[in-house]
């Protein structure tokens, strides 16, 4: 049985990570798509724009509690969690981890790439952000909705 301390640790890190992956979701299946059929200058001047607006402090609050909560609820249970819900906390933590790595290294560097073209080709720009910015957002997608469902499996 888990305390109340490590339930609410871990409460709180399912609606924070199911609300990111909610996001990054959103930003797969409708945001990149209605930009694709935008001309590159179009295209070039709305992805600046949301890379200006993103990393907001609403967005930081769940970018760091993804790490944060499950790392609270993991210490806090940590002789409590039974067979399931430890290694799915710890599971759900690696995967934060790793969507958080994918977006440090890979789509941050893409997105300051496309921020330093502003004023240049559009089209060069757009070509050598959009694909792999897009392959790298379905990475992180991925390990978002999976520590959603790990950490739901601790619950």
């Amino acid at each position: 049985m888990m305390s109340a301390m490590t339930s609410l640790f871990l409460v709180l890190a399912v609606i924070v990570n199911g609300l990111y992956a909610g996001f990054m979701v959103t930003f797969l299946v409708a945001v990149m798509p209605g930009l694709a059929e935008l001309t590159d200058q179009q295209f070039t001047a709305a992805m600046r724009r949301f890379n200006e607006k993103v990393p907001g402090p609403a967005f930081l609050v769940l970018f760091l509690g993804v790490i944060a909560l499950p790392t609270a609820a993991l210490i806090a249970g940590l002789g409590e969690h039974d067979d399931v819900a430890g290694p799915a906390i710890a599971g759900a933590l690696v995967c934060a981890v790793a969507g958080h790595a994918v977006t440090i290294a890979g789509n941050i560097p893409l997105n300051n790439a496309l921020a330093r073209s502003e004023g240049g080709d559009d089209s060069a720009a757009r070509t050598a952000f959009e694909s792999r910015w897009n392959t790298l957002h379905q990475v992180r997608t991925a390990f978002s909705l999976v520590a959603c469902a790990l950490l739901a499996l601790a619950l």
